[in-house]
C-alpha cells in the first residue's frame, strides 16, 4: 500500500488526466473542495467520470449518491476512503 502523500499525488494526477483539467496536479490542494463554491468547479459529469476512474484504478466502489458525495469532497476524503477500503 502506498503512503498517503503518494496516494494523494496519484489522485491529483488522476483528476487532471481523467477530467482534462487545465491545471497541474500541484495546483490542487489536499483539502480543496472539488465541487461547489470555492472549489475546482467540477460538475456532475466530472463526478461520474471520477467515480468510474476511482473504481477502475483503486477498486473503490461508491454505491450510492450519499456515499459518493461524502467521499468526493476533496483529495483527502478520497484518499481516506481508499485507505479504509485497503485495510
Amino acid at each position: 500500500m502506498s503512503n498517503p502523500t503518494d496516494l494523494k499525488h496519484q489522485l491529483k494526477c488522476l483528476l487532471v488526466e481523467n477530467l482534462m483539467l487545465q491545471i497541474t496536479p500541484e495546483q490542487i490542494g489536499d483539502d480543496q473542495p472539488l465541487f461547489g463554491p470555492d472549489s475546482l468547479g467540477l460538475d456532475s459529469v466530472d463526478a461520474l467520470q471520477l467515480v468510474v476512474a476511482l473504481e477502475k484504478h483503486h477498486g473503490l466502489k461508491l454505491a450510492d449518491p450519499a456515499t459518493a458525495r461524502q467521499t468526493l469532497q476533496s483529495i483527502t476524503t478520497i484518499a481516506a476512503a481508499i485507505q479504509a477500503k485497503d485495510t
